[in-house]
């Protein structure tokens, strides 16, 4: 298959193309859904390591004396708190009550941050970040020049450990450090990820990007290294409960009503932190759930949810089978009464109502 010229590439498509991946438009790039098969891409990651190569993802630098200040009005969570090497999972609430991304932020210094946030989103963020900057500080959109591999499983830390001096079992979760890997110089190494399965999230040039792939694969090879695609990634993170900005959140969803309170900090002031404050303390009229099936069935995104009179009070944002619990799983938002776990709800697939519950998330 050629890379097509519709869409953007990331560096490393040809090395996907060769590796005989399937090749599928995300967000505006070709990018790689598969290679060797789904559910063993998923068991890889689980149980031992693989690479997913997530360099569509955006990359804004935010620097100079009010860039905190910046940040604290345009996302929900308190990066006042952040020190240096450290990372916060936020959102930049709309001013409609729902969101317009969900993003890390990294402090590389106590004026200079990193930002990152989703492929599908990159100039509608830098556009609603920018009208904001009415401070000077200095804005820097790293996202087409920079690539990023996810390097996922509970063997990451042994095979990417051989490349670097730095002691990766000193970065703990959300935290990183920008260092020399593979002999490049100043690549952040982020102990991050949206698998659950724990490794690492690389930083670094386009240009380095087929050395540090071949490097980091050839020092993989001894504890099973595959690459993953696309679909691994949204089967990982759904076993997770993690939101998915587009399917769990959009510009619809408040923070409150998809179970993300706890980035959502009222001690400072950000975009529409009244109405949500009002929300959180009122309560909201829907909320985001994981539900597994009782029935035989596989729930898939946008699929309807009912109550038990047939009634529709919601739909699924997403579903699966899931590889590792062999069972079929998803999310969605249903009426808070139908919240609570044990719940009694309905998918309808092919026109037929097929029993659910509502369970604790992440799904064991």
């Amino acid at each position: 298959m050629e890379a097509t010229a519709e869409l953007k590439n990331v560096a490393l498509v040809e090395k996907h193309i060769s590796l005989g991946a399937k090749m599928v438009p995300f967000a505006g790039y070709l990018m790689p859904v598969t290679y060797s098969g789904l559910n063993d891409e998923h068991a890889t990651v689980r149980n031992a390591m693989g690479v997913f190569d997530v360099s569509h993802m955006g990359e804004f630098i935010l620097k100079g004396d009010n860039a905190l200040d910046l940040i604290q009005r345009v996302t929900s969570n308190d990066a006042s708190v952040l020190t240096d090497g450290k990372i916060q999972y936020s959102c930049l609430p709309n001013d409609k009550g729902g969101i317009v991304d969900d993003l890390l932020v990294y402090r590389i210094n106590e004026k200079e941050y990193m930002l990152v946030v989703n492929a599908s989103n990159i100039d509608k963020d830098w556009n609603w970040i920018k009208q904001f900057n009415t401070k000077n500080v200095e804005m820097t959109n790293l996202s087409e020049r920079t690539s990023l591999l996810a390097v996922q499983g509970p063997k990451a830390i042994l095979a990417l450990q051989k490349l670097t001096d730095v002691n990766l079992s000193d970065i703990p979760y959300y935290a990183f450090k920008i260092g020399k890997f593979n002999g490049v110089e100043n690549v952040v190494i982020s102990n991050t990820g949206y698998t659950g399965a724990g490794g690492f999230e690389i930083y670094f040039e386009n240009e380095v990007a087929t050395k540090m792939w071949d490097a980091i694969f050839e020092a993989g090879a001894e504890f099973g290294i595959k690459p993953i695609g696309l679909g691994a990634r949204d089967t990982l993170r759904l076993e997770m409960a993690f939101c998915l900005y587009g399917n769990d959140i959009d510009d619809t969803t408040s923070p409150i009503e998809a179970g993300l309170g706890w980035i959502t900090k009222f001690t400072k002031d950000f975009t529409n932190k009244a109405a949500l404050a009002e929300q959180k303390a009122k309560g909201v009229a829907k909320k985001l759930v994981g539900f597994e099936m009782v029935d035989r069935g596989i729930p898939r995104h946008d699929y309807p949810i009912a109550d038990a009179a047939g009634t529709i009070i919601g739909k699924v944002t997403s579903g699966t089978q899931s590889p590792t619990l062999n069972k079929a799983i998803g999310m969605g938002y249903v009426p808070t009464a139908l919240s609570k776990v044990d719940s009694e709800i309905f998918i309808i697939i092919r026109d037929k109502a097929i029993k659910a519950k509502v369970v604790k998330t992440p799904f064991k």
